[in-house]
């Protein structure tokens, strides 16, 4: 990597780094167990049909696991929930153990118990992207909880409770 490539690198990072995002957790189970980890890169590409994209990251011990399973659920945080995402963002610990609360859907795959907005859907894509890889989802199932949650949203390495304050209406 060349001084200006490095450079752009630390120059990019800085930027999505003061960019906030939503929180979410991923969690899978390839056969091998339940497996998750915790991602800022969630975004919707369609609502008809209902689609959905997250990336993994290579250095993630979870993303092999996940992008080997054929189904995922995705919990959309709020921010009661800070301490689950510090869970799965822990790398070298078992993230379901207790006093983790988790189940298993009837489709089999493991849902966090305590997270009241989730969506379950079938990978349809995995699209390798410089270190990682970008999974697309087609989503099968969505429980969106209760709209009144405050969402959880990561900024510069802080987590961060959305309030109702609006710049504008």
């Amino acid at each position: 990597m060349t001084e200006r490539d490095e450079d752009l690198a630390q120059r990019f990072a800085a930027a999505f780094r003061a960019h906030p995002a939503g929180v979410a957790i991923i969690t899978a189970d390839d056969g091998a167990g339940p497996a998750g980890l915790t991602a800022t890169s969630v975004i919707s590409l369609s609502a008809r049909p209902a689609v959905l994209a997250f990336s993994l990251s290579a250095q993630s011990s979870a993303s092999p696991r996940i992008e080997a399973a054929g189904t995922v659920v995705v919990h959309l945080l709020g921010a009661g929930e800070v301490e689950l995402a510090k869970r799965f963002a822990t790398g070298g610990i078992d993230r379901f153990a207790p006093p983790c609360r988790w189940h298993r859907l009837p489709t089999g795959e493991p849902v966090l118990s305590t997270v009241g907005t989730w969506l379950r859907g079938r990978i349809a894509d995995r699209v390798p992207a410089g270190g990682s890889t970008l999974v697309v989802v087609d989503v099968e199932e969505a429980d969106p909880g209760t709209a009144a949650e405050v969402p959880l949203v990561y900024r510069d390495r802080t987590w961060y409770a959305l309030d109702e304050r609006a710049v504008t209406t």
